[in-house]
């Protein structure tokens, strides 16, 4: 359900940065790489085998896009876009993943992410899933400018729902034993709460759809329980 609280927020980076071709890291089951391969030119990058396995099959039916287990060294090709959402905090070291991303970029190109805010909200949910730290604006903000990138726009999202949503995951994953290593709690985070059936998806859409409005108000402030951020390669 977090996800449709961010998605108008993706979709509007989208829309600035006009990408022709898109890479995306993390791309999960790909409910989200399906939307972006009928729209751009697409390669998404999911390490975990469970995951990639239901992305390729969403991208079969749409007979668009391709997806891969990850990023290869001898493949040459740049991107207009690179895209990661909730998949920074996975990573030890942010600051060699951004300098990778980088890489793929072509000249002027861009970087769309999201990630979870607020240090002092790490909690039970973050450590099941695999995170190493959610991210405070400036601690972000310096990430990104060491790595070459400039601010283009910066929101946040989940005000007010997000917060229960965080609190409702806290409780129940206070309770479950997380398996061994960050590793193993990534590969499992994509997973994790996903809707079942299209039923379901649309149920998520539904109650989700109010909260995206009442949020607006507040895209600009910290209130919220993440960020989504376009970011643009300097020259």
């Amino acid at each position: 359900m977090t996800a449709w609280l961010r998605f108008r927020m993706i979709r509007r980076g989208l829309d600035i940065a006009r990408p022709g071709r898109v890479l995306e890291v993390g791309a999960g089951e790909g409910a989200l790489g399906a939307w972006l391969a009928a729209r751009y030119e697409y390669v998404g990058i999911e390490p975990d085998a469970q995951s990639r396995r239901t992305a390729v099959s969403r991208l079969r039916a749409l007979g668009r896009g391709e997806m891969l287990g990850a990023l290869v060294d001898g493949d040459a090709r740049s991107y207009d876009a690179v895209c990661a959402f909730e998949v920074l905090e996975h990573i030890e070291d942010d600051r060699q993943a951004l300098a990778a991303w980088r890489s793929r970029l072509s000249p002027g190109g861009f970087l769309l992410l999201s990630v979870p805010a607020h240090a002092s909200r790490f909690g039970p949910s973050d450590t099941y899933v695999g995170h190493f730290r959610r991210y405070d604006r400036s601690q972000l903000r310096e990430r990104l400018e060491a790595e070459g990138f400039e601010v283009v726009r910066w929101q946040s999202y989940g005000a007010g729902l997000g917060q229960l949503l965080d609190a409702v995951r806290n409780t129940i994953l206070r309770r479950r034993q997380a398996s061994a290593t960050a590793e193993e709690r990534t590969a499992g985070s994509g997973r994790l709460f996903q809707p079942q059936s299209q039923a379901r998806a649309f149920f998520n859409y539904l109650v989700a759809l109010p909260f995206r409005a009442l949020q607006a108000p507040f895209a600009r402030s910290d209130v919220g329980i993440g960020y989504v951020v376009l970011a643009r390669l300097r020259a």
